[in-house]
């Protein structure tokens, strides 16, 4: 019995050695006795029937090519590869068949050049969507760019646009250079946040060279030789510059660096780097004396409101859409908040957004601004890595020392909410207690490794009483420095005497282990302390060529007097009419 398949066109089941001649002739109405009518997948009168795939005809050596209908449905092309007899295998003439159901238009052309192949990877098979027609790909554009994040999507493409820094301002110099297509080699440097990867972009859209963006977070220095090769060729064959952006140069180490020397010296690339590090301590001398060092500032307020406002306008280009949670209040407060930071403002905008959005006024649930307000301080600005991990333990110790209960207990409690290690906080409190109180008050440096002791077990956030605990203590204790600074005095002393560091040891004063050494009068004459009244004894304890040098000092603090503290301490006292 002769196998039969159903034809895709007229649904009708015909045997797999008719099917050609069937098609060819255009699917006559006569129907053979042994046909019966179709049933099933391709039946008629079919409402909303499902896309063909491969498993709808049996015995298909190849899926059929479909393009658009002009009345909306799919047309069927090539259909001789349907049977594998070989009279399926003999030239057909093409001949186009509009299937018997409606669905979304197709790219007929990208179809057929791929011969029908394409069907199980543009075309989902459930859905009835092509995933790469035109109106899809603007779709996954649409898509990209909204996941895309809000910093990224406003960044600014002209020099106009940045906010906050006078070095591209209308009188800047960098934007001197800029204009004038003049751009040298550079550091920019700055916090987070402050403009230097738009300056570095605004460089690449303004500039008649080739523009090469790096990251020392991904990339090696495999990938800055393949450039330097790339550049070289370009300059020798057509004249044109390379500038080569490294953001967060300071990730590659010093010896590294050295890669950076010959390229920036002959010309061959200009080079760019962005680094929020001190470039003192992070890029090496010989390439600082090859490049122009930029210090961009910390955004104020005002500039960072102006952000804010602008990435707002280009969001919701109709003001009636903005959300009235996001009035210039809520944005002022953003603004000082970011600390100067405009990837975090812009960051923190974006939560606002989705957030106020999803609370519209007269919805169930009641969210106000400080609602708002409270959700977004749960992340405070703090960079446990970065500059502002040191600055802010800084102004911690320096609180302390001075002697300000206040300012130390700001500091403590912004590191904490922040997420900082508690010990690294109690370890420095233990330097704190020898270093600023010391001799003054011999009891601090026991509290203070109490301090971290109780830290280590009993863990946040009751730790944090502990640490205000110690550090209340260390502000009010005395302080004396006589010890730090003595030994200070000795290392100085070091350093510049090469010979005082190298003074034989007094033979009185050196162990005596062995018959030998003994001989040689190693301890001879040392008076032991303790045998003596009070034990006091006359003896030598420096070397010969350092007897009478003193390095401990008699008082605690040193001498200076700063007459505006004095100024103030008048002042209060006859406000009080003492």
């Amino acid at each position: 019995m002769d196998q039969r398949i159903t034809c895709p066109v007229c649904n009708r089941d015909i045997a797999l050695s008719s099917i050609n001649r069937h098609l060819d002739e255009g699917c006559p109405e006569e129907q053979d006795a042994s046909d019966p009518p179709v049933s099933g997948f391709f039946a008629p009168n079919r409402s909303k029937p499902s896309v063909p795939t491969t498993s709808a005809v049996a015995g298909t050596a190849s899926r059929p090519t479909i393009s658009s209908s002009p009345m909306g449905g799919k047309d069927l092309t090539s259909l001789s590869t349907l049977s594998s007899s070989p009279a399926s295998k003999q030239p057909q003439q093409k001949r186009t068949f509009s299937l018997p159901f409606q669905g979304p238009s197709q790219d007929a052309k990208k179809l057929e050049a791929n011969g029908g192949s394409s069907i199980g990877k543009s075309f989902r098979e459930d859905e009835g969507v092509d995933t790469d027609s035109p109106a899809t790909k603007r779709q996954k554009t649409v898509s990209a760019r909204s996941v895309m994040p809000l910093a990224e999507r406003v960044r600014p493409n002209t020099l106009d646009d940045i906010f906050g820094q006078d070095l591209v301002g209308p009188k800047g110099i960098l934007r001197q250079m800029i204009e004038s297509d003049s751009v040298k080699s550079m550091i920019l440097w700055g916090g987070p946040g402050c403009g230097k990867t738009t300056i570095a972009r605004t460089i690449a859209a303004s500039t008649k060279a080739r523009f090469v963006e790096l990251s020392g977070t991904t990339n090696n220095v495999a990938d800055c030789k393949k450039i330097f090769e790339q550049a070289k060729s370009e300059l020798s064959l057509l004249g044109r510059k390379t500038i080569l952006f490294i953001d967060e140069i300071h990730r590659f180490t010093k010896t590294q660096q050295d890669i950076f020397l010959a390229p920036v010296e002959s010309g061959q690339v200009i080079l760019i780097g962005a680094t929020t590090e001190n470039p003192s301590f992070k890029v090496q001398s010989a390439l600082l004396s090859r490049c122009r060092v930029f210090t961009l500032k910390s955004l104020s307020t005002d500039s960072t409101l102006m952000i804010l406002h602008r990435a707002l306008s280009a969001e919701f280009p109709g003001k009636v859409d903005i959300p009235p949670l996001l009035d210039d209040k809520l944005l002022k407060y953003l603004a000082e908040f970011a600390s100067g930071d405009a990837r975090t403002a812009l960051n923190l905008l974006e939560i606002s957004i989705q957030l106020a959005s999803q609370h519209q006024p007269g919805s169930n649930q009641e969210f106000t601004q400080e609602d708002l307000k409270k959700a977004l301080t749960r992340t405070l600005v703090y960079d446990r890595q970065g500059d502002g991990h040191y600055d802010t333990i800084s102004a911690f110790h320096k609180s302390v020392r001075g002697n300000d209960p206040d300012a130390a207990l700001y500091y403590l409690g912004r590191m904490i909410e922040s997420g900082e290690d508690p010990l690294f906080i109690s370890r420095r409190m233990i330097v704190m207690a020898s270093e600023d109180i010391g001799l003054a008050d011999n009891t601090l440096l026991p509290l203070a490794t109490a301090t971290h002791f109780a830290v280590q077990n009993v863990g946040m956030p009751e730790a944090r009483i502990n640490l205000a605990h110690c550090t209340v203590a260390l502000c009010l204790a005395k302080k004396s420095t006589r010890a730090y600074r003595g030994l200070n005095n000795v290392l100085a002393l070091l350093q510049s005497d090469p010979e005082a560091a190298s003074a034989p040891i007094p033979l009185h004063l050196r162990n005596a282990p062995t018959t030998l050494m003994k001989t040689l009068g190693y301890g001879k004459q040392y008076k032991y302390p303790p045998n003596y009244m009070d034990g006091i004894v006359k003896q030598e304890y420096l070397p010969e060529r350092l007897i009478g040098r003193k390095f401990l000092e008699d008082i605690d603090l040193g001498t200076k007097i700063d007459e505006e503290a004095y100024e103030d301490e008048e002042a209060e006292d006859f406000e009080q009419g003492i």
